[in-house]
């Protein structure tokens, strides 16, 4: 926690960032424009995390997108589909197009679980066929300040995963504040993650403008200092077009362009992408049905 005091400027100017953020979501309701979605929409991350998920609807998702250029040959496929990790080897059986794999893991979405069940998951969904393991960093351990042992798990999930991208998800939501926020996505870099994400998506609330804002600058300040770029998915709640595109202005503004890549910036959803489609149709001026 020192060092980590010592290294990052931990300080949070809560109004400040209030206006930003305020300023940035009246920007962004007049920028709701079809390049800018058709852009955003691959950066999608697909997403069924629920308890009645079966076989037959991870195979209807994979082939809605297997088939999407088909339907769609203006339009790039979302970035990936994200899934339990029961249904990964199916999903890399049944997937024919170049869409990544990214599979919940370390005991998502509590993460209350032992270690050894964590690492064992998520080796194990790599070497089923995932691309990416999404984990939620340890919430509990973090209020305790017991930042060591944090530091310590993921980035022994890290070494687990070997080449597969690690997503932490913070569960902004349950943090009191910005300079837990910001503390969170410091400690979370420090220890290998590629991404951070805000939210499971089971807890409300979920992704934030405010949050996503405050990890933005988080990954500024340690691409400034370290050099690594270090990617953001804003996950939970984002349903509409407008909430799309305020994120994608967050990092627009803070990051730049170069992080508006799938490789760089994700978007978690599962309603959002026939949201945008529809949008994309009205704007374009001609109709299309629902699709995923």
């Amino acid at each position: 926690m020192k060092n980590l005091e010592e290294k990052f400027n931990l300080e949070m100017d809560s109004a400040e960032i209030n206006r930003n953020v305020q300023r940035i979501i009246e920007k962004a309701k007049g920028e709701i424009k079809a390049e800018k979605l058709k852009k955003a929409l691959s950066f999608i991350d697909l997403t069924t995390l629920n308890t009645q998920d079966t076989n037959e609807k991870v195979i209807n998702m994979c082939k809605k997108v297997n088939e999407f250029n088909t339907h769609f040959p203006d339009l790039k496929n979302v970035a990936a589909i994200c899934i339990y990790p029961p249904f990964v080897e199916l999903l890399k059986k049944n997937l024919t197009t170049d869409v990544n794999i990214a599979v919940v893991a370390a005991g998502f979405p509590s993460s209350q679980t032992f270690i050894s069940v964590k690492l064992a998951e998520s080796k194990m969904v790599v070497e089923k066929g995932a691309d990416e393991v999404d984990i939620v960093m340890s919430v509990g351990t973090f209020f305790e300040k017991d930042f060591d042992t944090i530091f310590k798990e993921i980035a022994l999930i890290k070494e687990a995963i070997g080449n597969a991208h690690l997503k932490v998800i913070l569960e902004t939501g349950l943090l009191p504040d910005y300079v837990s926020i910001k503390l969170a996505s410091i400690l979370s870099m420090e220890a290998g993650a590629d991404f951070i994400k805000t939210s499971t998506g089971k807890l409300e609330p979920a992704a934030t403008p405010e949050a996503v804002y405050v990890m933005a600058l988080s990954i500024k300040e340690f691409y400034d200092k370290t050099g690594k770029m270090i990617g953001l998915k804003p996950a939970g709640g984002i349903v509409t077009p407008l909430d799309a595109i305020i994120h994608y202005t967050i990092v627009e503004e803070i990051l730049g362009e170069k992080w508006l890549t799938p490789k760089y910036f994700r978007l978690g959803a599962s309603r959002l992408a026939n949201n945008m489609l529809e949008e994309i149709s009205k704007i374009s001026q001609h109709k299309t049905k629902k699709y995923f």
